[in-house]
Formats: structure tokens, C-alpha cells, sequence
């Protein structure tokens, strides 16, 4: 996956790791990440998402602003812009590129927004409360404050339609957020009984919807035909339905697992295994088994090779999305990256 990603970047002009440089480098950042230097110590989530900006390249933070500037450069000019040809650079139009920092931008707050945690909840063992409670408040700010940033640089495109794309994008990942929050007290618990369907339906506001619709406003700035902007946004959904389904089969799928990985009891694996097991067994199941052995149950039945086939199956369709447009460096690295999410041990 890393050097996937590692050629991709290569093929867009610079790496996407930099690409909101500007607004993390700004002063009013600076003063936030000062006041939350004095979380270190603390077992504050803000900080472990902190950490991930800096060292987690496995999972590649940065991945949606790269798969944009990428469908940018594979789609090219469209024939009612070949006049502003000078306006790109390595193939992509500056106000793609500003589009991508949107993007990544949107997605950063609201992981930050991520870690933000229940004071209701804590225990004693997750440290002082006024500790948790400044942890919240440097969340809260931080996040809004790049989201803020956000928002004022989509204005500065000046193109309502891509406004309504990526406004309606953020409203979805509210949307699906809230949902996953409703559902985090349930993890030691039950779990709702819902199907495979109503799963892609929530993954897809929470994990899909910003991507495929920043693909899909991309083309929009590059003033791409109707069909072009579906085939973005087909491209853009599917893919990261695949890298969702990728992620939750990993405790499964793991081949040298000495520890047992955590998962949860909404990832798709567990919500197919629910489906082809039946409610009634599945919550005596969830009531009479721990976690590691409930996890080797849903290894044991079809769950697993059910959502590897899915997975599959999205990776296919964006696939078949990306042949909508001409053949190119740009088009295979969307193809390498579909290949990394969807190949397993």
C-alpha cells in the first residue's frame, strides 16, 4: 500500500502528506498546538491522533486528496477548458489542487473531532477529568478551526455547484458519524440488527461520501460532462468502500496474529456473520463468548469470505468506473490503489 501510494504521489507533482503545509503551519495552529503540547502525559485520544499525522504511513491519512488530484490528472482538460490549459500544473488545474487541500482539510477535523470523548464514561484509570475536559476543548477548537479553513478556501473557488457537493459531503459525514457514536456504547454489548445493506448505507456517509463527492466536484472545476462527474463519483465511493471493507477484515484476515487484533462488532465481517447466523444466535453468542473467541466464530463462518468478496465486488466497480476515462499513468495508479485494498493473504 505504501509504495502505491508513494508512486501516486509521484505521478501528481509532490507528496499529499504536505498538503494542508499552509493551514497547519499558520499562527493561530501554532497557538493550538502549543496548548495541546500540555496533553502529553495524559491518555487524551486527541493525542493519539495527533501522533498518527506524524508516523502512521500504513494507513495513509492523506489518501483522499491524493485519489483526487489523481482523477484530476486522469480526466484531464475537458474540451470547454482547453483555453485555461496554462492554468495547470503536472496535468491538474490549481483549483483542483485547492480542492484536494479541502479535502484532506474536511477529513482531519473531523478525526480530530474523533477525539473528542464522553466525560460521562470515563473511568478512574483514564486520568484526571480536568485533563480530559481541556483534551475536549483543544479537540473541538482545533477541529473547527480547520474545518473553518475549509470552508472559507471552497468559497474561494468560486463554483456553487462544487460548494453544494462538498457541503452536502460534510453534512453526510455528520450524519454518519453521529450514527457510529450512538452505536459506541453498544460495543461490549448488543448490536443493532441491521443488514449488509443498511451497513453500506452508513459507511458510505461516513466513509465514502466526502471522497466520492470531492472526485466528482473535481471534475466539476475541470467542467466535465455530466457523465465524467458520475464516473468520478462512482470511482470515489467504490474505492473507499473497499478500503472500509479492507480495514475491518484485517483482525480476520491477519495471518501472524500472536494477539488477538480489536474489532467491532459493526465492521462488516460481524454484520454478515449476524446475517447468515441469525439474531437470536448472534446475541447469545455476543452474551455467552469473549471477544477473542467470538472473534474466531466469525473467522469460522461465512462473514469473512462474504466481506472479502464484497470488497471484491466494490473494487471491481470502481474499476469498471475508471475505464470511462483514457488510459494513463494517473488511471493506473487508480487501479493500483483499487488492487492494494482488495488483495488479501
Amino acid at each position: 500500500w505504501s509504495q502505491v501510494v508513494s508512486e501516486a504521489e509521484k505521478i501528481v507533482g509532490y507528496p499529499t502528506s504536505f498538503m494542508s503545509l499552509r493551514c497547519l503551519l499558520s499562527d493561530e495552529l501554532s497557538n493550538i498546538a502549543m496548548q495541546v503540547r500540555k496533553l502529553v502525559g495524559t491518555k487524551h485520544p486527541l493525542l493519539d491522533t495527533a501522533r498518527g499525522f506524524v508516523y502512521d504511513s500504513r494507513d495513509n491519512l492523506q489518501m483522499r486528496g491524493l485519489v483526487v488530484l489523481l482523477i484530476s490528472k486522469a480526466a484531464g482538460p475537458s474540451t470547454a477548458e482547453l483555453s485555461f490549459q496554462h492554468n495547470m500544473v503536472s496535468g491538474i488545474y490549481s483549483s483542483q489542487r485547492s480542492l484536494a487541500e479541502i479535502t484532506e482539510l474536511i477529513h482531519t477535523a473531523f478525526l480530530v473531532h474523533r477525539g473528542i470523548v464522553n466525560i460521562g464514561e470515563l473511568k478512574s484509570c483514564d486520568g484526571p477529568l480536568k485533563d480530559m475536559q481541556f483534551g475536549n476543548k483543544m479537540a473541538v477548537l482545533s477541529g473547527d478551526f480547520l474545518l473553518a479553513n475549509a470552508c472559507t478556501s471552497l468559497a474561494q473557488l468560486q463554483n456553487t455547484k462544487v460548494v453544494e457537493l462538498v457541503s452536502s459531503a460534510i453534512g453526510d459525514l455528520v450524519q454518519g458519524i453521529y450514527y457510529e457514536n450512538s452505536k459506541s456504547s453498544e460495543e461490549n454489548c448488543l448490536t443493532d440488527d441491521i443488514g449488509i445493506s443498511t451497513w453500506k448505507e452508513q459507511v458510505f456517509l461516513s466513509h465514502s461520501a466526502l471522497l466520492a463527492k470531492s472526485c466528482q466536484a473535481a471534475m466539476e472545476l475541470a467542467k466535465h460532462s455530466a457523465e465524467i462527474q458520475d464516473m468520478a463519483f462512482q470511482y470515489g465511493k467504490h474505492m473507499s468502500m473497499s478500503h472500509k471493507l479492507h480495514s475491518d477484515l484485517q483482525p480476520f484476515v491477519k495471518e501472524s496474529s500472536s494477539d488477538t487484533m480489536a474489532f467491532s462488532l459493526n465492521s462488516a465481517p460481524a454484520v454478515l456473520h449476524q446475517e447468515f447466523l441469525g439474531r437470536e444466535a448472534w446475541i447469545k453468542q455476543i452474551r455467552e463468548v469473549n471477544k477473542s473467541i467470538l472473534q474466531e466464530a466469525i473467522k469460522a463462518g461465512k462473514g469473512v469470505t462474504s466481506a472479502i468478496d464484497l470488497c471484491r465486488c466494490h473494487g471491481s466497480r470502481a474499476l469498471a468506473a475508471l475505464e470511462r476515462f483514457p488510459p494513463s499513468e494517473a488511471r493506473a495508479a487508480l487501479a493500483n490503489i483499487v488492487y492494494a485494498v482488495t488483495r488479501f493473504p
